[in-house]
């Protein structure tokens, strides 16, 4: 019912940039919250960024001041600009929609296939 389209993932050396997009379609009544996740090997699972509806974005610690999230309501896609990367950046990142189906009540999480970022010279 919904997709979730990322791009922007690859291989950048250290102090580059990256620019994250993420575009949701189906059948959407709301977007509550748009972000990413990110996942390194043997880490958990964090939260990166997140904007909801109303822009009120948070960030991990690591990442203030380097990464910027953003949001096009009319696209229905969120971006992650990321500058000053570094290698400890090197992950997978998921993208994530928190939505309102139409025709329901619920609401409902939905996440990408995610991409790789890597950051190495």
């Amino acid at each position: 019912q919904v997709q979730l389209v990322e791009s922007g993932g690859g291989l950048v050396q250290p102090g580059g940039s990256l620019r994250l997009s993420c575009a949701a379609s189906g059948s959407i009544f709301r977007i509550n919250a748009m972000g990413w996740y990110r996942q390194a090997s043997g880490k958990e699972r964090e939260l990166v960024a997140r904007i909801t509806s109303g822009d009120s974005t948070n960030y991990a610690d690591s990442v203030k001041g380097r990464f910027t999230i953003s949001r096009d309501n009319a696209k229905s896609t969120v971006y992650l600009q990321m500058d000053s990367l570094k290698p400890e950046d090197t992950a997978v990142y998921y993208c994530y929609i928190n939505v309102r189906i139409r025709q329901s009540f619920h609401d409902m999480d939905y996440w990408g296939k995610g991409t790789l970022v890597t950051v190495s010279s």
